[in-house]
């Protein structure tokens, strides 16, 4: 491992976490440093410029939701992948929006973090890549059902599947039925990359 490789920035207020995080990245061989809180790392970051950070949405003292607002306000060119509670999907698609790599909803597949972090520090992409891209989701989106499109923009929306269904009038169970359509339409794995889909296609 040499100085020059990049460090992975884990931010969770739960010890457990923190150390079994750890222990996966640099069984992987990726650097690795731990932080109890959003303001331990925020007290050193200003001189970080490579690497990326994985964080916890729900902590004490400041969310990860809050982080990411001041590392932009900082400039910080280190992307960001957030770590979600099973109820904390609407906040994680907030997140999405406002520039996270991805977001892994508890509990996760070690290969899907590593997955991740991979193509968090493979970044940045160029704009060609990204019109390419946002034309294919396009293209794919444009083969929703019209129910399908509705339930998408409320999955975008960061609305539960019980919102969902109240504003469709449909049950919880048939929102899931049309979201697995759009997943299997659109090709996308988890619900992070159906978000990043529909956002970088201007949904």
């Amino acid at each position: 491992m040499t100085l020059a490789e990049p460090m992975v920035h884990v931010i969770d207020d739960d010890e457990a976490m923190r150390a079994s995080l750890a222990f996966l990245l640099e069984s992987a061989g990726l650097a690795c440093r731990a932080y109890a809180s959003a303001l331990e790392f925020l007290s050193q970051c200003d001189a970080l410029t490579t690497g990326c950070v994985i964080t916890d949405v729900r902590m004490p003292e400041m969310s990860g939701l809050q982080l990411l607002s001041e590392l932009k306000a900082r400039r910080s060119p280190l992307p960001v992948i957030v770590i979600t509670g099973h109820g904390d999907v609407p906040l994680a698609v907030e997140a999405m929006k406002n520039g996270v790599v991805d977001f892994l909803e508890k509990p996760f597949d070690d290969e899907v973090l590593l997955g991740a972090i991979g193509q968090a520090l493979a970044r940045p992409g160029s704009d060609s890549h990204k019109d390419e891209a946002a034309a294919r989701f396009s293209g794919l989106l444009a083969t929703l059902s019209p129910r399908e499109t509705e339930v998408l923009r409320g999955v975008v929306g960061g609305k539960a599947n019980k919102v969902i269904a109240y504003d469709l009038g449909i049950s919880p169970r048939t929102v899931e039925v049309y979201r697995a359509n759009v997943m299997t339409k659109t090709g996308a794995h988890s619900l992070s990359e159906l978000v990043r889909m529909a956002l970088l296609a201007g949904f």
